[in-house]
């Protein structure tokens, strides 16, 4: 094998292996919370980009509220103005799983990420 063919195949081995590395160690995408009412999307909240707890008013129709509270990775509805109190008792959310629901508030969070595809199939 000639000296030039060797350096060619050295860095064609080097590039793969930087492509790889780069694959491998890029960093995870973030975890956003979709805050909708009515079905209009109010806010998209990069969970992985929160530093410090916050919390947040949403009015409704007819007088009703929701207290949104945001901290880093999670999200829940802290307090509402409805009378079941459904999307207060469901507490935190941090994955795509379930979505907090507030029917008479007419409010939806929904985590949406990477890791939003199916798990298994049953068959």
């Amino acid at each position: 094998m000639r000296a030039s063919t060797k350096w060619a195949a050295a860095a064609l081995c080097a590039a793969a292996a930087l492509s790889c590395a780069a694959l491998l160690l890029r960093p995870a995408g973030g975890t956003t919370a979709v805050v909708s009412q009515n079905g209009a999307v109010l806010w998209e909240i990069d969970l992985s980009r929160v530093s410090a707890p916050e919390t947040f008013r949403v009015e409704g129709e007819g007088g009703l509220w929701n207290v949104i509270e945001v901290q880093p990775g999670r999200i829940r509805v802290e307090s509402a103005g409805c009378p079941d109190q459904i999307c207060v008792r469901q507490g935190w959310i941090d994955s795509g799983g379930t979505p907090i629901v507030c029917l008479p508030g007419r409010l939806t969070i929904q985590i949406k990420g990477e890791g939003d595809g199916v798990d298994a199939a049953a068959g």
